[in-house]
């Protein structure tokens, strides 16, 4: 049976559900983190929805972290795959 199985051919692949959940919860917690930081720092009295401002800052750096995240998980894929191309 050891004949069959050759452990150093096994193929890590990174798991992209995992990289994805990482990049989307970074991306709240530094969306969440500018939109507060914004919101104390705002003087002008002329903003009619703070709270809608912040959440659409809050989506785009989820977004961008997802993003993110999947450029990594792709570069760990390719990065897995070195030396193995015949």
């Amino acid at each position: 049976m050891r004949d069959v199985v050759d452990p150093a051919s096994v193929r890590r692949a990174p798991r992209y559900g995992a990289f994805f959940t990482v990049g989307a919860s970074v991306g709240f917690v530094i969306g969440v983190a500018m939109g507060l930081w914004w919101l104390a720092s705002d003087s002008s009295s002329g903003v009619s929805n703070p709270g809608a401002r912040v959440a659409i800052l809050i989506g785009g750096a989820i977004g961008c972290g997802v993003l993110i995240a999947a450029v990594v998980a792709v570069i760990a894929d390719q990065r897995s795959l070195r030396g193995r191309r015949s």
